[in-house]
């Protein structure tokens, strides 16, 4: 425990882990800041944040601004006297005026090896480029995007099946571990910051519907990282007997053929054939239908061998 008065800001369920040890570690949290509750769901009911949720339950208040930048609501972060601001997956961008405030800077437990995938997605986007090798960074945060100097960093390697639902949650608690490692050197003044070299970095840009498409004149690889990478949003899709489907985890094969042609569809087996190589589709969803096994599906929507899958469209499109 530092002791240090510590306004925490984050969103998402990613977020909460690291905001959970700060509360085990006894740390002065004088406030949470999150985003507004937003409409979620068939019905758009309005949805808390995970983060508001689980400040709320533990007697922490909350605030939630439209904008962070707003000058108002920077002169109540500075009313705040926070000696430290820790930021995990927040979703704005912290003005220069908010970033002065804390004496000990802006933390920000960013999910990926610095200045590598430096952006909104990080953990999909080295699933989907088929990276070896990932892990969370802490840094002092400045006005660029995921620019300011490094303080730590954990590595963890990534095996080439492992999908963004178990990275997300191992990432979690990697960075809850790395946050309270880095306060604590800090507060005993051990860590020198190390300036990013920018010649290194990558980005890692939001998701957008189209990112799912499946191109199956991609190598077999390819399109088995693009399904691991986008298996909770907005997941990997093509098309089968002129209907959208959703592709959630699948396993590479050695077979070949035309891209896209289905060559086998056994009751537990459905293998379609790409550029190089063939993917076995083992977990998938047909538009409006359950999220089912291969075996279930087939069950209920039998494929023919031979048939071809096609491109499908975005969400929306016409």
């Amino acid at each position: 425990m530092t002791g240090w008065r510590t306004i925490f800001m984050g969103t998402p369920g990613f977020a909460c882990p690291t905001l959970q040890g700060l509360i085990d570690r006894g740390e002065h949290i004088v406030a949470v800041v999150t985003q507004p509750d937003r409409p979620k769901g068939r019905g758009q009911r309005m949805m808390a944040p995970p983060v508001k949720e689980l400040a709320e339950k533990s007697g922490i208040p909350v605030y939630q601004p439209l904008k962070v930048r707003d000058p108002d609501f920077v002169d109540i972060i500075r009313g705040l006297k926070p000696d430290v601001i820790v930021v995990v997956a927040f979703g704005q961008i912290l003005p220069k005026a908010l970033l002065e405030i804390p004496p000990h800077g802006c933390i920000n437990v960013h999910a990926s090896l610095l200045p590598r995938y430096r952006g909104a997605a990080p953990l999909n986007w080295c699933l989907i480029n088929g990276e070896s090798e990932t892990g969370v960074t802490t840094m002092l945060m400045d006005v660029g995007l995921d620019t300011g100097d490094m303080l730590l960093v954990k590595r963890t390697p990534l095996d080439e099946n492992e999908d963004i639902v178990s990275l997300h949650d191992r990432m979690a608690s990697m960075g809850a571990e790395l946050l309270g490692e880095t306060i604590d050197r800090l507060a005993a003044g051990d860590l020198i910051p190390q300036p990013q070299n920018s010649a290194d970095s990558c980005y890692a840009p939001m998701l957008k519907k189209e990112d799912g498409i499946i191109n199956w004149h991609a190598d077999a690889r390819t399109i088995h990282n693009q399904v691991r990478g986008l298996a909770v949003w907005p997941g990997a899709c093509t098309t089968v007997g002129g209907q959208t489907l959703k592709i959630f985890r699948t396993a590479v094969g050695k077979g070949s053929g035309v891209p896209g042609t289905v060559l086998q569809a056994t009751k537990d087996q459905l293998e379609v054939a790409c550029q190089t190589g063939s993917l076995f589709l083992q977990e998938l969803q047909l538009a409006g239908k359950k999220r089912l096994d291969c075996a279930s599906f087939l069950a209920g929507y039998p494929v023919a061998e031979g048939s071809l899958m096609g491109t499908a469209q975005p969400e929306g499109a016409p």
